[in-house]
């Protein structure tokens, strides 16, 4: 070998050597790597669980093995099963191919990933845990736009994670309920990230991040598992703040009881050929998922539940008694976040009597505040009052957990679309603020404006310092005020950053009186 090519050999191990990073966990050494062009580590796919494998199936999450030596810490594990959709991608818009499960999935999934720009122990920086959304039944914590590393460089810890879904993280049976020393079952994917913020806490000082300043984040499925956990008994002392994004409101999506859930599960069996939880745990997982192709909403849904352990009443009930996790939240919506999924009608007539159906004796004072008199009203009229619903939803919920709780709630209204020219329809859709509070603008190929990277580096800097101190406030930024039940305002974030207005009085006294009614019984968040 001549002297050239052993100097450059040794030049490559050298780089290699100064680029990798080896951390000490309670199971073992993870050697981590620097990000291109970065001073940030990524760490990914370290178990904070055992495989949920064979017996272990619908059970508690257990500690995961120790190893002797070093461990990589360079690739994602895989997802958590789920039905990939990447063939059906032009079903799923708007969401491309950056906000998808891409590659292998498993019950082995149980792991997570780390960003941090001071990989060094005690440095106590502000620790974000990220929890994804996929409505439970699908999405990971190695998504494209979930990507830690440009967030991380601000001067935080950030932290992204898998949970068990669908039937694997949600399932409630009677011989399960039984089995478990709690007397119930179902909300394993709750466990599983009360697991992850366990190992969290025993771990994260050796990544930089300190484990008394713990920030949980999740948006859509995440935002009602950041709900769930604020509520849960469980979670209590694991984290300090909360970040729900689409969001919390009075009108949540409804959470059964343990023992409706545990007829669907039974049901569920049944299905399957299963005559007890035994035969069910042996069934290949493949055989247990849905069919990607078929109409969800036609088939079982499987998600938290209150089980009266994880959850002893939902959170929304416990949110208003004060008797959950009081720390700082904030919770927003994005403009179209409910349009987007709101139930269409190809007549007119037919829209109005979705709208006696939903308000019932409220619908006639509902259509004079949101006309529609031909087909092309009822877009503007949905949009417009789904808009106006979910802001009073939201102020509603953040005005009763002020009442009832000391630590401050701060709201906003995401009104910044993507730039799309394809696809202008869309607007500000549901997930699209993530590209922006990560700053990964540019994992997206879109015809970015100055103002998208303004915007982006503003709310990151907001969820920054309120992972710091409980405030998003800070020098620089527009002052984003905390929830006042008396003032009727949230923070604008888009083009403009800055308070706006809830809704005309004349519409958000309508709401207010609307979600006082009986008729709210039928709100749903779209």
């Amino acid at each position: 070998m001549n002297i050239a090519l052993r100097l450059s050999l040794v030049a490559v191990l050298l780089v290699n050597r100064l680029s990798a990073q080896v951390v000490q966990t309670a199971q073992g050494k993870v050697e981590g790597q620097l990000e291109a062009n970065s001073d940030v580590s990524a760490f990914k796919g370290i178990a904070f669980a055992a495989p949920p494998v064979g017996e272990w199936r619908w059970r508690a999450p257990r500690p995961p093995a120790a190893w002797q030596g070093i461990r990589k810490a360079t690739e994602f594990s895989a997802s958590c099963m789920q039905p990939i959709i990447e063939s059906m991608l032009p079903m799923h818009m708007p969401w491309t191919e950056e906000f998808l499960t891409h590659g292998k999935i498993s019950e082995d999934c149980l792991y997570l990933n780390i960003w941090s720009p001071k990989v060094s122990a005690n440095r106590n920086l502000p620790v974000v845990v990220f929890i994804h959304g996929g409505g439970f039944s699908g999405g990971a914590g190695s998504i494209d736009v979930y990507h830690g590393g440009h967030l991380a460089a601000r001067g935080v810890v950030v932290v992204t994670l898998n949970y068990r879904l669908g039937v694997f993280g949600f399932l409630a049976h009677p011989e399960l309920s039984a089995e478990s020393e709690h007397h119930g079952s179902g909300n394993y994917g709750l466990m599983d990230q009360i697991a992850a913020l366990k190992w969290i806490q025993s771990n994260i000082a050796q990544f930089g991040g300190d484990p008394q300043n713990v920030t949980i984040w999740g948006q859509s499925a995440g935002a009602f598992s950041v709900a769930a956990l604020i509520a849960s008994p469980q979670a209590a002392g694991l984290f300090q703040r909360a970040q729900a994004d689409s969001g919390l409101g009075i009108a949540g999506i409804p959470m059964a009881r343990l023992s409706d859930a545990e007829q669907t599960g039974v049901k569920f069996a049944e299905e399957h050929h299963a005559p007890s939880i035994k035969v069910l745990r042996a069934i290949p997982a493949d055989a247990l998922l849905p069919d990607p192709q078929a109409n969800m909403s036609g088939g079982l849904r499987f998600a938290p539940i209150v089980d009266g352990w994880i959850l002893p009443d939902t959170p929304n009930n416990l949110n208003a008694k004060g008797s959950d996790n009081d720390v700082p939240v904030i919770t927003g919506y994005q403009a179209s976040d409910s349009a987007l999924f709101a139930q269409r009608s190809n007549t007119v007539d037919g829209y109005h009597q979705l709208l006696r159906q939903r308000y019932g004796e409220m619908a006639a004072e509902f259509e004079k505040l949101y006309p529609v008199t031909k087909m092309e009203d009822i877009g503007i009229a949905t949009m417009a009052s789904s808009q106006d619903r979910d802001r009073i939803s939201m102020f509603l919920w953040a005005g009763a957990r002020v009442k009832s709780h000391h630590e401050p709630v701060f709201t906003y209204y995401f009104d910044r679309a993507i730039p799309w020219p394809q696809h202008p329809e869309f607007g500000a859709f549901h997930t699209g603020e993530i590209p922006y509070f990560f700053l990964n603008l540019k994992m997206l190929d879109r015809p970015w404006e100055e103002n998208d990277f303004v915007l982006a580096k503003e709310v990151s800097s907001y969820l920054v310092n309120f992972a710091t101190k409980g405030d998003p406030n800070g020098p620089g930024l527009q002052r984003w005020p905390k929830v006042d039940p008396d003032q009727q305002e949230t923070m604008e974030l888009g083009a403009r950053c800055g308070a706006m207005p809830l809704a005309d009085k004349v519409k958000a006294n309508f709401w207010i009186r609307y979600f006082n009614s009986p008729e709210s019984k039928n709100a749903v968040p779209f």
